[in-house]
């Protein structure tokens, strides 16, 4: 269990100086990290060299990356650094977990204002170190690239082992399979509108202020902010006989109807299955669930049955109780503009 209400301050230590990055070298913003992010499970070599060297036991790699902005894919108001942390790690255990494969080490590279304090590095570190703990032992942050810019950004490349497993993609679904989810849908969308609809007015951001929230509230917030998603199913769902997988970061009917288009397949979604807000379940998916399919009756622990594969259908990838789905979702390409996303 994730403890959300933890706040992951932005300190470095109670009652130190808090320099800005500008004022600090970078390799006292090294050893600010180093100093909370222990060496992997998987690390033959960790942080200090020109690279790090990662034990691959199956001869295969999964391998990567994201990239979150400040601007289009987070607002510092409603963001700390352990948040900003924790959710770069997040996203992209989740796409590592998606192939089948466990993760075993992040690359991070930082591009910091030097405005922002020394305190703020060091709770993104902590972000991440938690992050993997809690939801893929034994990976941590091996080495990365620290450098200044006028905008916040994280890149993140993340590694896996197969271990021994033939990679799940997203081309496999075949017709009869069962399509499942695990882990949550719509909660993350959910956060973002009340993000949006009370703390961004006159288009800026404001810090969240709890007492405006309702029931329910904080914890969808939450989810957006700091996704739990569920990495150590992607192996699982990969033994269990998964024909195709994936993370569910656009939304459900964008992303299945990704999978179908790769499969050659129409995807058919049943309402019922969806829960009591369908809607938020298929145009929101920073919640990164994974959405798999599996020979009908296969389900392993931990997935539910939303659907089923079907025979492709002409300009229908993905249908909704018999019919066919709208562009729900979120593409950064077409909706950035719109200021509608994190």
């Amino acid at each position: 269990m994730v403890d959300h209400s933890a706040p992951g301050p932005d300190a470095v230590a109670a009652g130190s100086e808090d320099p800005t990055i500008g004022e600090v070298s970078e390799g006292r913003v090294l050893r600010t990290i180093l100093a909370r992010t222990p060496a992997g499970r998987d690390a033959l070599l960790g942080p200090g060299d020109d690279a790090a060297v990662i034990a691959a036991p199956s001869g295969s790699v999964v391998a990567t990356t994201d990239t979150l902005v400040e601007g289009p894919d987070f607002r510092a108001a409603w963001s700390t650094g352990y948040d900003l942390g924790w959710k770069s790690a997040a996203v992209n255990l989740a796409d590592v977990a998606a192939m089948g494969a466990r993760p075993t080490a992040l690359l991070v590279a930082l591009a910091v204002p030097k405005d922002r304090r020394l305190s703020f590095v060091a709770a993104l570190a902590d972000g991440f170190r938690d992050a993997c703990a809690a939801l893929a032992p034994g990976c941590a942050v091996v080495g990365g690239d620290l450098t200044v810019s006028a905008t916040l950004m994280i890149a993140v490349t993340a590694l896996g082992d197969l271990e021994g497993r033939a990679p799940v993609t997203r081309a496999g679904a075949r017709v009869g399979d069962d399509v499942a989810i695990a882990g949550e849908m719509g909660h993350a969308a959910h956060g973002l509108s009340v993000l949006f609809g009370r703390f961004h007015p006159a288009g800026t951001a404001v810090p969240v202020d709890p007492a405006l929230l309702a029931e329910g509230e904080a914890e969808a917030i939450a989810a957006q902010v700091r996704p739990v998603p569920p990495i150590g199913l992607g192996p699982v769902a990969a033994v269990a006989g998964a024909t195709a997988m994936m993370d569910v970061s656009d939304g459900l009917a964008l992303d299945a109807g990704r999978m179908a288009e790769a499969s050659g397949v129409t995807i058919a979604l049943e309402q019922a299955a969806l829960g009591a807000h369908p809607r938020r379940a298929l145009a929101g998916g920073e919640d990164h669930a994974l959405l798999a399919t599996f020979p009908a009756g296969a389900l392993p622990p931990g997935f539910r049955r939303i659907g089923s594969v079907v025979p492709a259908s002409e300009g229908a990838p993905v249908l909704y109780d018999g019919e066919p789905v709208g562009p729900l979702g979120w593409d950064p390409y077409r909706d950035a503009g719109a200021d509608v996303g994190t």
